[in-house]
């Protein structure tokens, strides 16, 4: 008596759309950054309904080959960005560096007490008066970090409202009588995107974020500016580079942060 061999594996069809997809984006059909074909293009494409098209993206996304913003679509993830952490770290300086285009997108601008490790950062009375400015760093339009600031509201008493027209630090400092700054220290850190955080930066809940807690200080050395970051860990790479080179550099540069 013969049997018959066991019917082959068959590898389900999600897989094998995301291992199409996947094989495209490695043959240059999607460069990074760019965004791929919409949901229903993609089950009619491939005849499938859009659930099994979503579980294939969705396996795309836990690789990290690709990424979803809400309400944009799915986009190829693009090489972690080098952002250098120096003496003068200026956002649009760095993102314009790696050839994408920054932005920035206001949360919340408020003038409220400082807090003890605020008033300690900034020497200051707890209780004191502060501008806090929070938002979204954006690059070539996809979010790469979440920061909240923290101003001395009575030598900046303007602050805010320069905020609202202009959202580059270094232009509103610069038009409210800070021509220059510089970072005094900065602490880098790594912790778990809360939900708020996930939200806001198109990640899931507990991706790794790069923290960094800085002070920057005016050229007479006194503290300006209390700043907490958090980076998307799969989307910048901080560096750090000497600071006698970091100054040569940009040194005349007019860029904005």
């Amino acid at each position: 008596m013969t049997t018959s061999p066991p019917p082959a594996r068959r590898t389900p069809v999600w897989q094998a759309i995301a291992a199409t997809i996947e094989g495209e984006i490695a043959r240059g059909h999607y460069s990074a950054g760019d965004k791929l074909p919409t949901e229903a293009q993609l089950s009619a494409r491939f005849g499938v309904n859009r659930h099994t098209v979503r579980r294939a993206l969705q396996d795309l996304g836990e690789r990290a080959l690709v990424h979803s913003r809400r309400g944009a679509g799915v986009f190829v993830t693009a090489a972690p960005m080098d952002y250098p952490i120096g003496g003068r770290v200026r956002f649009h300086r760095n993102v314009r560096a790696s050839g994408r285009l920054p932005e920035k997108r206001v949360l919340r601008i408020e003038t409220r007490p400082a807090d003890a490790t605020e008033a300690e950062a900034l020497a200051l009375a707890p209780g004191t008066p502060l501008v806090v400015y929070e938002g979204l760093s954006l690059a070539g339009g996809a979010p790469i970090a979440h920061f909240v600031s923290a101003f001395p509201a009575d030598r900046l008493p303007a602050l805010a409202a320069t905020l609202e027209e202009v959202s580059s630090v270094t232009e509103a400092l610069r038009r409210n009588g800070v021509h220059d700054y510089t970072r005094a220290h900065t602490r880098l850190t790594a912790e778990a995107a809360t939900a708020t955080q996930a939200l806001h930066l198109n990640l899931r809940e507990g991706a790794p974020l790069l923290r960094s807690v800085g002070v920057n200080i005016d050229p007479e050395g006194v503290p300006l500016e209390y700043g907490v970051t958090w980076f998307a860990g799969d989307r910048v790479a901080l560096t750090v580079a000497a600071e006698s080179e970091v100054t040569q550099r940009h040194a005349g540069d007019t860029d904005t942060r």
